[in-house]
């Protein structure tokens, strides 16, 4: 028992040892790299740890241990930028302004929407299927009354006197909900 606590303390002085010598050197490396002293920092610290958890370097020369360090420390750079490029982070604050940035996307207005979309479906549910039809086209899909009309292979006539008299019954069905 006695032997493996000489070991532990021998390798945690190794280690301290290890990274008094070579810590600044470390971080002067990775900041070339990582303008973030905080991201910097604790690039550094992983490199320091990956040589807590393998000690294969206990016995090795200054110049070994140091070439392996920064080995490290590059592997760590490398998965720092290959993290941050694919889930980029941002400033908690930040991404709360740009969320309601738009005044449409917040949740009150979001809501006030969905109830309007429900009202409109619930009165579209009162035309025929060709009022119904022929509004989606419209309005749904950006189509002209032209372009309605060779779709559904009626008449131009047909196409503007059925979506003026949907629009008429849509009318009457607000007018009334609102009590007018």
């Amino acid at each position: 028992m006695h032997q493996i606590d000489h070991e532990v303390a021998f390798a945690d002085s190794a280690v301290a040892n290890l990274y008094d010598r070579y810590a600044h050197i470390i971080l002067t490396y990775i900041s070339r790299y990582i303008s973030l002293k905080e991201e910097a920092d604790d690039l550094v610290l992983e490199v320091f740890i990956a040589a807590i958890e393998n000690q294969v370097w206990i016995n090795w020369s200054d110049g070994e241990q140091l070439a392996w360090l920064r080995r490290i420390a590059y592997n760590k750079t490398v998965d720092y930028y290959r993290r941050t490029t694919r889930y980029p982070s941002v400033e908690l604050e930040k991404a709360a302004s740009l969320l309601f940035d738009d005044d449409d996307r917040m949740p009150e207005r979001m809501a006030l929407r969905n109830e309007d979309y429900a009202v409109l479906r619930a009165h579209l549910s009162h035309l025929s299927e060709l009022q119904q039809e022929i509004v989606r086209l419209r309005f749904g899909h950006g189509l002209r009354l032209k372009e309605i009309a060779q779709q559904l292979n009626k008449s131009d006539n047909v196409i503007r006197v059925t979506l003026s008299r949907a629009l008429n019954l849509l009318r009457i069905r607000y007018r009334q909900q609102e009590g007018v």
